[in-house]
Protein backbone atom coordinates (compact mmCIF):
# COMPACT_ATOMS: atom_id res chain seq x y z
CA UNK A 1 0.00 0.00 0.00
CA UNK A 2 1.31 3.44 -0.88
CA UNK A 3 2.15 6.04 1.73
CA UNK A 4 -0.46 8.32 0.21
CA UNK A 5 -3.14 5.65 0.58
CA UNK A 6 -2.09 5.02 4.17
CA UNK A 7 -2.36 8.73 4.93
CA UNK A 8 -5.77 8.97 3.25
CA UNK A 9 -6.95 5.96 5.25
CA UNK A 10 -5.85 7.65 8.51
CA UNK A 11 -7.65 10.86 7.57
CA UNK A 12 -10.80 8.93 6.72
CA UNK A 13 -10.65 7.01 10.01
CA UNK A 14 -10.11 10.22 11.97
CA UNK A 15 -13.11 11.82 10.31
CA UNK A 16 -15.23 8.75 11.05
CA UNK A 17 -14.30 8.99 14.73
CA UNK A 18 -14.90 12.74 15.13
CA UNK A 19 -17.72 13.68 12.74
CA UNK A 20 -21.29 13.85 14.00
CA UNK A 21 -23.50 10.99 12.84
CA UNK A 22 -25.74 13.42 10.90
CA UNK A 23 -22.78 14.75 8.91
CA UNK A 24 -21.59 11.25 8.07
CA UNK A 25 -25.11 10.26 6.97
CA UNK A 26 -25.35 13.27 4.64
CA UNK A 27 -21.92 12.55 3.15
CA UNK A 28 -22.69 8.85 2.62
CA UNK A 29 -26.01 9.72 0.98
CA UNK A 30 -24.38 12.27 -1.32
CA UNK A 31 -21.66 9.79 -2.26
CA UNK A 32 -24.24 7.11 -3.06
CA UNK A 33 -26.26 9.56 -5.16
CA UNK A 34 -23.16 10.43 -7.17
CA UNK A 35 -22.31 6.77 -7.73
CA UNK A 36 -25.90 6.00 -8.74
CA UNK A 37 -25.89 8.88 -11.24
CA UNK A 38 -23.45 7.01 -13.50
CA UNK A 39 -20.76 9.66 -13.12
CA UNK A 40 -18.22 7.00 -12.17
CA UNK A 41 -18.46 5.56 -15.71
CA UNK A 42 -17.11 8.76 -17.27
CA UNK A 43 -14.27 9.74 -14.93
CA UNK A 44 -10.66 9.24 -16.02
CA UNK A 45 -9.06 6.10 -14.66
CA UNK A 46 -5.53 5.77 -13.31
CA UNK A 47 -3.15 5.97 -16.24
CA UNK A 48 -5.64 7.62 -18.63
CA UNK A 49 -4.25 10.70 -20.37
CA UNK A 50 -6.05 13.95 -19.64
CA UNK A 51 -7.37 15.95 -22.56
CA UNK A 52 -5.38 19.06 -23.42
CA UNK A 53 -6.37 22.12 -21.39
CA UNK A 54 -5.50 25.76 -20.80
CA UNK A 55 -5.58 27.67 -17.51
CA UNK A 56 -4.76 31.22 -16.47
CA UNK A 57 -1.26 31.60 -15.06
CA UNK A 58 0.78 34.46 -13.61
CA UNK A 59 2.01 35.47 -17.07
CA UNK A 60 -1.07 34.67 -19.16
CA UNK A 61 -2.69 31.48 -20.40
CA UNK A 62 -0.80 28.24 -19.73
CA UNK A 63 -1.27 25.28 -22.07
CA UNK A 64 -0.88 21.71 -20.88
CA UNK A 65 0.52 20.79 -24.29
CA UNK A 66 3.29 23.39 -23.99
CA UNK A 67 4.15 22.25 -20.47
CA UNK A 68 4.24 18.60 -21.55
CA UNK A 69 6.61 19.58 -24.32
CA UNK A 70 9.10 20.60 -21.65
CA UNK A 71 8.81 17.33 -19.69
CA UNK A 72 6.51 15.48 -17.28
CA UNK A 73 3.58 17.45 -15.87
CA UNK A 74 2.28 17.25 -12.30
CA UNK A 75 -1.16 18.69 -11.57
CA UNK A 76 -2.27 19.62 -8.07
CA UNK A 77 -5.87 20.49 -7.21
CA UNK A 78 -6.54 22.91 -4.36
CA UNK A 79 -10.15 23.08 -3.23
CA UNK A 80 -9.76 26.48 -1.64
CA UNK A 81 -10.64 27.66 1.82
CA UNK A 82 -14.30 26.79 1.90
Amino acid sequence: MSRLQQRLDRIKAGFAERAPAEAKAVMHQATEELRSSGIMDSIPQVGDPLPPFELPGEEGIVSSQELLGAGPLVISFYRGGW
